[in-house]
């Protein structure tokens, strides 16, 4: 992707469909045997204050986290069980923001997920999860 309004690095589409075509366009690069999910702040994800509205960045983290999880499974499907956020900083329009996700720990039925939401080295929001891991995606 060879846009200006991308980080340097291999970013690719990571999806289109569903919610994330609404809000995106969400950006992924490898990085080793991770996924680094992000997206450049645009004014159609800005709240009333002029800033990143907090539903977007929580999309981000509930995505990237999900991801993460699947990936680490070898692509085993994830759903959400509980997702906790916490705003530390305002994301501004025209930033590029990513979510930097780490695995706690996995059971037979549960992953257990922390991330970062960071613009640049500025941290904008911490989040923490369960993820469960499905054996009938139905």
């Amino acid at each position: 992707m060879c846009d200006e309004s991308v980080p340097a690095g291999d970013w690719t589409l990571h999806d289109e469909d569903g919610f994330l075509g609404l809000v995106g366009p969400v950006l992924e690069r490898r990085d080793g045997d991770r996924i680094v999910l992000g997206f450049r702040a645009d004014a159609k994800h800005r709240n009333k204050r002029g800033v990143v509205q907090g539903g977007m960045l929580v999309t981000l983290a509930d995505r990237a986290m999900g991801v993460t999880a699947s990936t680490a499974l070898n692509d085993q499907p994830v759903a959400t069980v509980q997702l906790d956020t916490h705003f530390v900083s305002a994301g501004r329009i025209g930033e590029f923001i990513v979510a930097d996700v780490d695995i706690v720990r996995v059971t037979r039925s549960l992953a257990f997920i922390d991330a970062r939401l960071l613009a640049d080295e500025r941290l904008l929001m911490t989040a923490r999860g369960i993820w469960k891991i499905l054996t009938n995606p139905g």
